[in-house]
């Protein structure tokens, strides 16, 4: 039974972070207007962070980070109450599940997600040519100019602003002489704006939710290097069938079993999870780099 516990957490936290860092920060913080399905004009919309530290960047989607005050008052409170309470429906999930590390001053992109209980990361050759044009406007508070480039098979259009001193922009985008301000592909199936920003003091690169993983033996915030291409194919294993390593403690009897703060059975619960995170993945057929799915496809 403690056994199954460590995977419902597991399976609650399994987008959050990883690595830690106890430093300032500089928080920038992005509205992502995107078009996850190819076959649809629908828009969805999500906040995503880059936060800046002296050393490197961290950009993810803001969902999980957002919610750790919520999960740390109610892993405080099952401790105290030595109880379970079922969390899945109270936690929002992610749009996007990874993060994108860019190491300064090289620039090197590292690209982190988590597969089951363990964090991989691989090394991303990003190399942005861009071409800057006098072309000048004013987005909200920022004086930007414009530059465009061609990358992950769509033509891209950023604004920066050289009044903000750092050569960085969300997800991969870097290089310009200033933060981007906005950026998006010619088609608008992605698009970023910059919407605010804050210092944070004694940073922490580590969100509640890691830490409680670790300190309960579930997972580690170590993350194992590997290449791109294995990455994928364990990856690619993981959503065919998120439960793999889960399924020899999944007994008819342990199923059967009441779930403790439900009114349904353990197999209910497990059922309910697996589609949480079987709609997470089937929820965005668009990637932001085409190529790369074109390239799965010729495989």
């Amino acid at each position: 039974m403690k056994k199954l516990f460590s995977v419902f957490l597991i399976a609650l936290f399994a987008f959050a972070g990883a690595q830690e860092s106890k430093e300032t920060a500089n928080r920038f913080f992005y509205e992502l207007t995107f078009k996850p399905k190819k076959d649809s004009a629908k828009l969805d919309k999500v906040i995503t962070i880059l936060d800046i530290t002296p050393k490197k960047s961290i950009y993810q989607d803001y969902t999980m980070p957002a919610q750790d005050s919520i999960i740390k008052v109610q892993v405080e409170e099952m401790e105290k109450t030595k109880s379970f309470k079922d969390m899945s429906k109270m936690i929002r999930w992610p749009k996007f599940s990874y993060k994108i590390l860019k190491n300064y001053p090289e620039m090197k992109v590292q690209y982190v997600d988590k597969i089951s209980r363990n964090f991989f990361s691989y090394d991303d050759d990003v190399k942005l040519q861009w071409n800057i044009l006098p072309e000048k406007q004013k987005i909200g508070t920022y004086n930007t100019q414009k530059a465009t480039t061609e990358f992950g098979g769509r033509t891209w259009t950023a604004w920066f602003s050289s009044d903000i001193p750092f050569q960085d922009g969300p997800y991969k985008f870097y290089g310009l002489p200033g933060l981007i301000v906005k950026i998006e592909d010619a088609d608008k199936n992605y698009s970023w704006l910059l919407s605010g920003n804050k210092k944070i003091e004694n940073y922490d690169e580590v969100s509640y939710a890691d830490k409680i993983n670790a300190k309960m033996g579930m997972s580690s915030n170590t993350v194992t290097p590997t290449t791109k291409e294995k990455f994928k194919k364990s990856f690619d294993a993981f959503k065919a069938d998120p439960f793999a390593e889960s399924r020899p403690y999944m007994t008819a009897e342990t199923m059967s079993k009441p779930m403790p703060g439900t009114d349904g059975t353990i197999g209910d619960f497990m059922k309910r999870m697996e589609k949480q995170v079987k709609d997470f993945f089937g929820s965005n057929d668009n990637p932001i780099e085409k190529e790369q799915a074109s390239d799965k496809k010729k495989k």
